[in-house]
């Protein structure tokens, strides 16, 4: 009796995941049923098991493992974007607060002074400041937009 059990149980189980049948008997009369169709009748399937018992189709390990990849390489090619459009936006940053400052300096009348090559200390002229203040300003408008 205990080996009885179980074996109806998986037998009942079977029939749940069965077909749904369509023929048509010799009167003429058109049949639906998901048990199997009498011997002498072609019969048509029309949900497959699958669908009919509401479960959907298994995936196989491989094809689970392949979607857990993409997801991964999807979520690590987002947090690279973030950290690249992080790491821009404080370079960005920074090259504004830089430009301000040397337009600041450039703007003040206090005397500037620059090496040459040979690493002598000379001072800014007026002409070599404007040319310097017109780039700063540039700069400005570029980075701090």
């Amino acid at each position: 009796m205990k080996r009885f059990l179980p074996v109806s149980l998986l037998l009942l189980s079977l029939s749940a995941y069965g077909a749904l049948n369509k023929w048509v008997d010799a009167e003429g009369n058109v049949h639906y049923s998901d048990e199997s169709p009498p011997p002498n009748v072609k019969a048509q399937t029309l949900v497959a098991p699958s669908v009919a018992s509401g479960i959907p189709a298994q995936k196989t390990v491989a094809e689970r493992e392949a979607e857990r990849k993409k997801a991964l390489k999807a979520k690590e090619e987002a947090a690279q974007k973030a950290a690249q459009q992080q790491e821009n936006e404080l370079a960005k940053q920074k090259n504004c607060e830089g430009a301000k400052n040397n337009l600041r300096t450039l703007e003040s009348n206090s005397p500037i002074a620059t090496y040459n090559d040979k690493g002598e200390r000379m001072n800014m002229d007026d002409a070599s400041r404007q040319q310097n203040l017109e780039t700063a300003r540039k700069q400005v408008s570029t980075y701090c937009n």
